[in-house]
């Protein structure tokens, strides 16, 4: 049997030589391949679920993150958020201020603990404390295990292993101050199923999973709920960026995704947008699941459940 499994760059290598040269030519068969299978459109809850909460997001200037923040604000929640690009977090906070929203942007790497610290204080600081967390900020580096450098796979480590640490060991005390709240970590579908040339990746994404399980009981009898978001593939800059595919044209990129999710996501046969996986998230972190702490959800259009 042909062995079907692809990294996130191999998906676009095995068509993006044919992709490229149907850019120059029009790539009309692409646009269309792409515009046949549109994503439903996902939009924030009229039930305002945030409306006076505090939402804490980590990672937001772009993809899911980005989503998240755009959508907690539009639920009323006042979201303060990170990233490390502040022209992008800029934009973001100005779009959601715009739209008649509050946010507001403070620039933060979360492999530094001063970092970190001072954005969870600062927002809790503005908007007089903290209510909800969405610690979705996170790296990858690809390549065979033995290449790495000792700096790229601290690099993948601190982002996403050790960065969520820091955010919950600042955040966790605001949290007691209000009597609990909710926290939503990022993991990946990695955490299940992986393949070749992620393995700082999947050990971090995989140990969240267990982070949040000790975690989730050490505050659980008081107040506060952390669950871990694993979601699959989803069409974002990370995923575009890996596959290396950041200087072609949206049509062929569009073309070239749509074509792999096809072939690789045998459920629903796509990526997710990040609006799907943000609405999911926010789901997590509402009050409408108050008996669900330490659980790991899934959310990969069937991915992860195909054993082929």
């Amino acid at each position: 049997m042909t062995d079907q499994r692809f990294s996130r760059r191999r998906v676009i290598t095995t068509g993006a030589v044919a992709g490229v040269a149907a850019a120059a030519a029009g790539a009309a068969a692409g646009v269309a391949f792409a515009q046949s299978d549109t994503p439903p459109t996902m939009e924030a809850s009229p039930r305002k679920r945030f409306e006076n909460k505090v939402v804490l997001i980590t990672g937001a200037t772009s993809g899911i993150g980005r989503a998240a923040a755009l959508l907690f604000a539009a639920e009323g929640g006042k979201v303060g958020f990170c990233g490390r690009r502040e022209q992008l977090g800029r934009q973001v906070e100005a779009e959601i201020r715009s739209a008649g929203g509050e946010a507001t942007y403070l620039r933060a790497d979360v492999r530094v603990e001063d970092d970190v610290r001072n954005f969870v204080d600062g927002i809790a600081a503005e908007y007089g404390g903290l209510d909800v967390c969405f610690n979705n900020a996170g790296i990858s580096i690809e390549r065979p295990l033995h290449e790495y450098t000792t700096a790229e796979w601290d690099d993948v480590t601190n982002t996403n292993l050790r960065g969520n640490f820091l955010a919950l060991k600042y955040e966790v005390p605001h949290l007691l101050k209000r009597g609990g709240g909710t926290v939503v970590v990022t993991s990946s579908s990695n955490a299940i199923a992986t393949t070749e040339k992620r393995s700082a990746y999947t050990a971090t994404k995989r140990g969240l999973v267990g982070l949040v399980q000790s975690a989730a009981h050490d505050y659980a009898a008081r107040g506060i709920r952390i669950n871990t978001l694993i979601p699959g593939t989803t069409n974002t800059e990370l995923v575009r960026r890996l596959a290396g595919m950041m200087n072609v044209p949206d049509p062929v990129w569009n073309a070239l995704a749509a074509n792999w999710g096809k072939s690789h996501v045998h459920g629903l046969q796509r990526m997710a947008t990040p609006n799907e996986i943000a609405v999911f998230a926010l789901a997590l972190a509402s009050d409408d699941f108050p008996y669900l702490t330490a659980s790991q959800l899934v959310i990969d259009g069937g991915k992860t459940a195909y054993a082929g």
